[in-house]
Order: C-alpha cells, then sequence, then structure tokens
C-alpha cells in the first residue's frame, strides 16, 4: 500500500502516459524536429513568454512587490531586456502604479505573491476595474505539486483551499487563470493577456511558483504578435441608429455635446471631436473625461458637474432642447447627489456598443466611435447654444491679490499652478479638494490629466503619479495631493526618487481630510500632522536628485515654483503648501452639502 509521510514531500505518483493529463508538476516531453525559429533552452520557458508578450503589447515596465512565491518568475521576466522591474515599497502603490501606466500607455501590469500580496493589491485591481483600465495583474502562485493535496501553506488563513484569492478576484477583474501546469500555461497566459486588451478591464493571472523557469515546447518560438479580432457595428443598426440620432438633433434648436469618461475605452475621442467640429454644438466634459478631449478647441464650454459646473456650462446644458452625452456615467458623485437637471427625452445616450435616443428606440451593437463619426457626415450645422454661452459668458477673474506675506489661500496656489501647464506637463489630482481646484484649471494641448472619480480611492495618486511618469518620462507630472491621502500611501516616493523620475508634488497640508469635513465633519478627519519635508528628505537620504521645501505665502511659493522649473528642473521636487483648515473651493462646499443631503436620506418606509 502506498504511504505518504506527514510533513514530507515523498508520495507515490500513480503511472501516467497520458500526454494531454501528466501528474502535477511533471512535464510531458513532446518530440519535435527542431526548426530556425526555436529558441534557446533557457528562452524557451514560461517566464520569459509572459516577459515577451508583455513587451509586444507595449509594457516595458512592470510593478512589483517580491515575495518567495514570485522571485523565480521574477528572474525571468527581469532577464528581458525591454522590460524594467520598478520595486514598490508595498503592492497597493504597485497597484496603483500598474493603474497610472495604464492610463498613459493603454496596459499595464503588476507582479506580488500570493495571497498576502494578492488580497492587498486588490484594491488597486477594483479601482483600475471601475476606471475600464487593462491591468494585468500577476501573482506567484503555490507549488503545482500542492494543488489537490491536503496541504497547507504560508500566506493563506490555513486551509488547504487555495482558492480564497482567485475568489475574491473573480469579481474585480474580466478573466482570471491559475496555472499550475504547463501543458495549458501558453494558451492560458495568451487568452487572459488579448482579454484584458479585448475587454480593456484588469485580469488575473496566477503561475505556481516551481512553472516559471521550466522550458516547454509550447515556447519555444518567438510569439506570434496578438492580432485582436476588431469589433464591428452591425450595419443596419448604425444606419438605423445615425437616422434616428439625425433626425432628433436636427429638429433641435440649441443642442449640446457631453464627453463621457467611457469615450476612453470607446477610443472615441477623435470621433467625438469630428462631430463637435462639423456641427459646430458648444461641448463640455463630465468630470471624470477631462483631460480625453482638447480643451484648446474655440467651442468648450467647460466641465459639466451639475450645480459644480465650469460658470455658465451647466446653464447651457440643462437648458438644451437636445444633448448628447458620450460614454457617460452618471453616479451620485458626478451627479452632485442626484442633483442634475437633466430629462431623459431629451438626451441621447452613446455607450461604447449601445445607443438610445430619448426614451427609446435604443440599438445594440453599435460601436461609439462608429456612431459618432457617421453621425458627424448627417448633421447640420447649428452653432445657436454656442452663441447663447457666448452671450452670457463673464471672463473668470483672479484671486483676490494677497497682501505682503498673507497666508497663501489655495486659489492663489492654483493660479501658479495654471501657468505651469504646457503640452510638457500632466496633472494627477488626488481624491479631494483637488477635485475640484484641478477641474478648473485649463489643460493647454498636450497636457495630460487623470483622477480616479468613480472609485475614490484615497490615496491612489502617489501609486498612479509613480507609473504615469515612468510610461512618459518626456512629461513632468504634476500631482496635488492632500495631506490626508498622502499619508495612506507615502512610502512609494521612495520609488519616484530610486528611478530618477522629475516629478513635482505639491502636498497640500490642510490638517485633514477636507472633503469628507464637507459631507460629514467629525473628529475623525483630524489627523496627525507630520513634518512633511523632513519626511520626503529622511526617504531621500541622500540618493537620487530630490528637493523639497515649506511655503506659508505667495511669495514663498513663486520663489518654490521658480526653483522647481529652473535650477531643480531635473530632480523629483516636493512643496508642501501650509493652508488653512477650511480653505477649500466653493464647488466642494456645494457639492458636499448635496452628497451629504443623498448620503443621509431616510430608509424608504416598509
Amino acid at each position: 500500500m502506498a504511504t505518504t509521510n506527514l510533513g514530507s514531500l515523498e508520495k507515490s505518483k500513480p503511472p501516467c502516459n497520458d500526454i494531454a493529463n501528466p501528474p502535477n508538476g511533471e512535464v510531458a516531453t513532446i518530440q519535435k524536429s527542431p526548426s530556425a525559429t526555436t529558441l534557446a533552452t533557457s528562452e524557451s520557458t514560461l517566464g520569459s513568454h509572459l516577459a515577451r508578450r508583455l513587451v509586444e503589447v507595449g509594457v516595458t515596465d512592470i510593478f512589483s512587490v517580491p515575495g518567495d512565491f514570485n522571485l523565480t518568475l521574477l528572474d525571468y521576466l527581469i532577464a528581458e531586456p525591454k522590460l524594467k522591474n520598478i520595486g514598490c515599497c508595498n503592492e497597493l502603490n504597485a497597484g496603483y502604479a500598474a493603474d497610472g501606466y495604464a492610463r498613459s500607455r493603454g496596459v499595464g501590469a503588476c507582479v506580488v505573491t500570493f495571497t498576502v500580496g494578492g488580497l492587498s493589491v486588490i484594491n488597486a485591481i477594483a479601482g483600475a476595474y471601475s476606471e475600464n483600465l487593462p491591468v494585468i495583474c500577476i501573482v506567484g502562485g503555490p507549488n503545482s505539486n500542492d494543488f489537490g493535496t491536503n496541504r497547507i501553506l504560508h500566506h493563506t488563513i490555513g486551509l488547504p483551499d487555495f482558492s480564497q484569492e482567485l475568489r475574491c478576484f473573480q469579481t474585480v477583474t474580466c478573466h482570471q487563470a491559475v496555472i499550475n501546469n504547463l501543458e495549458d500555461a501558453h494558451e492560458m497566459i495568451d487568452t487572459a493577456i488579448s482579454t484584458a486588451l479585448k475587454e480593456s478591464k484588469p485580469v488575473y493571472i496566477s503561475i505556481s511558483c516551481n512553472l516559471a523557469g521550466v522550458p516547454h515546447p509550447t515556447f519555444s518560438r518567438e510569439p506570434v504578435p496578438f492580432s485582436l479580432t476588431p469589433k464591428w457595428s452591425n450595419q443596419i443598426g448604425l444606419e438605423a441608429a445615425v437616422e434616428a440620432a439625425a433626425e432628433f438633433l436636427n429638429k433641435a434648436v440649441k443642442p449640446v455635446l457631453v464627453a463621457g469618461p467611457k469615450i476612453r475605452v470607446a477610443k472615441a475621442g477623435d470621433a467625438f471631436m469630428e462631430l463637435a467640429d462639423k456641427s459646430a454644438y458648444p461641448f463640455s466634459v463630465m468630470p471624470s473625461a477631462k483631460g480625453l478631449v482638447p480643451e484648446n478647441h474655440q467651442h468648450f464650454i467647460g466641465t459639466f458637474w451639475g450645480a459644480v459646473s465650469t460658470a455658465f456650462c451647466a446653464e447651457i446644458v440643462e437648458s438644451a432642447d437636445a444633448y448628447l452625452f458620450a460614454g457617460p456615467i452618471f453616479n451620485d458623485y458626478s451627479s452632485v447627489g442626484y442633483s442634475l437637471l437633466l430629462k431623459k427625452e431629451k438626451a441621447i445616450i452613446v455607450q461604447p456598443d449601445r445607443v438610445v435616443i430619448g426614451n427609446g428606440p435604443a440599438f445594440g451593437c453599435v460601436l461609439m466611435k462608429d456612431f459618432l463619426s457617421a453621425l458627424a457626415k448627417r448633421i447640420k450645422k447649428n452653432n445657436t447654444a454656442y452663441e447663447n454661452y457666448y452671450r452670457i459668458f463673464v471672463p473668470e477673474g483672479l484671486p483676490v491679490k494677497s497682501q505682503p506675506r498673507e497666508p497663501l489661500r489655495v486659489n492663489v496656489l492654483f493660479k501658479h499652478i495654471q501657468n505651469m501647464l504646457s503640452g510638457d506637463t500632466a496633472v494627477i489630482a488626488e481624491t479631494g479638494d483637488s477635485w475640484f481646484n484641478c477641474q478648473k484649471l485649463k489643460l493647454p494641448k498636450g497636457c495630460g490629466y487623470e483622477f480616479q472619480m468613480q472609485y475614490g480611492s484615497i490615496g491612489w495618486s502617489v501609486g498612479a503619479t509613480l507609473g504615469y511618469a515612468q510610461a512618459v518620462p518626456e512629461k513632468r507630472v504634476i500631482a496635488c495631493i492632500g495631506d490626508g491621502s498622502f499619508q495612506v500611501t507615502a512610502q512609494d516616493v521612495s520609488t519616484m526618487l530610486r528611478y530618477g523620475q522629475k516629478t513635482i508634488i505639491f502636498l497640500i497640508n490642510n490638517g485633514g481630510y477636507t472633503i469628507e469635513v464637507e459631507i460629514h465633519d467629525g473628529p475623525y478627519n483630524v489627523i496627525k500632522n507630520w513634518n512633511y519635508t523632513g519626511l520626503v528628505d529622511a526617504i531621500h537620504n541622500g540618493e537620487g536628485n530630490c528637493w523639497t521645501t515649506k511655503v506659508t505665502c505667495e511669495e514663498e511659493l513663486v520663489a518654490a515654483i521658480e526653483t522647481a522649473t529652473g535650477p531643480k528642473k531635473d530632480s523629483f521636487c516636493f512643496i508642501e503648501v501650509i493652508c488653512h483648515k477650511d480653505d477649500t473651493s466653493k464647488e466642494l462646499l456645494e457639492w458636499g452639502s448635496r452628497v451629504s443631503s443623498a448620503n443621509s436620506r431616510p430608509p424608504n418606509p416598509q
């Protein structure tokens, strides 16, 4: 009778002659004739194949935290000359960095270890899912021999079931692959990566720790580049949708256009601008779509955000007799506590693959970019709404001039940040009052802009800044981060310094979670003050290019910006801005009260 020793790896193995089903941990050998395109044995491994695939789809940097289950895999990933490993301080920031990277490059990747790493990074992956970002989350998993046994492993919750991590990821990724045998590994990796690209959502790939370095015939050739099957519109549906929309809009007196965040996943930015140009309608963006369409266009009228919109924008949009929303997300935040003054019967809602006109009809299998482009050819020019906007528009005033050495006001800070922007910069706005202040910035052509509105996880911006700056080193990233958010994820300033990034961080120190104060105040919104510049100096520790300063008035701010953009233009710059705890944008005051009202609705009678 076969025996298994307690705590031992010795175990009887049944004979197996089936090539499709070798025992766990064993590799079936398939004889094949040599070929000129075959790779050397060290390159024909799972780890090497994964590395080549990542490079092929546009990932040249991976964000990782090492752990014993992913160490061998990392060896093979960093052996790829075109792939750079960016070691992060924790898994959450590695995930946020992959998120920021994907916003610029179109795809990002992070590598963590089993369960303790996976369940740490999962919050960032959920954020990427909510924002429709293809992030490839790679996890080093247990040894393939341990699957199906009754063994209990470290980094688990103490049960022999290893599926806990997988089950957690199933709701925040569009595809999951658990690779614990080499026979299926090639197909599973390729399916996962291609699914991330097709769905524009994160995927989860778990790779057993003993498989990354094992050669296998399926990896013996250079991978054939992906040729993703393109999505096509139903031509009959497209023509019907365009005809109905053209009739709807052409009979309107003062129609408008509004761009929503899903134009990114639909890759419909150019088509939206084609429609804006042909129609002469004024157009605006929902807050989470800022940066997705050019703001230097003459018919751009600002951000449509209900009661906290750009001045005169909401009045034009909400008074229109027809509005086309391309890729909108109407949640409690973007609708300012469900207070938008919009009527469904006046709206055309264009989603990435669906068009709904008024209360009906609806057209499925119609791609947004196809629809907008075709509609542009059928629409009549009508600039009535823009003329109305032009008649009521009054240029925005400047902040009241500061007195000498007067404590710095937030509106003065953002006046100077506005002057820093160019096509060679990008803005990252942290969750909080920076949402509202950065929303008012006028972006020059080519200036990047990102924030996380749907998920709204405080601390997101530190990792996202790291990832975005790594993806586009030619741009200088300007990050506006509140003190409360910074305390959540501050460690990866270390990684920015380690890899020579030249980001400018404005740390807005107002003593707490200001956005939450305006929704519902309490003592829990006050935080312990840190010596933020001292902390960054300690992290710097004399290694790398770093410059920090603390400013309390406009004169100091001006001098700091001159230094950061002059002598220290190639350094990481950290500017701590001391502000009064009640110095907030008027938009946050209005938005906070409306969201508070929505949050505090009493239960419906049962």
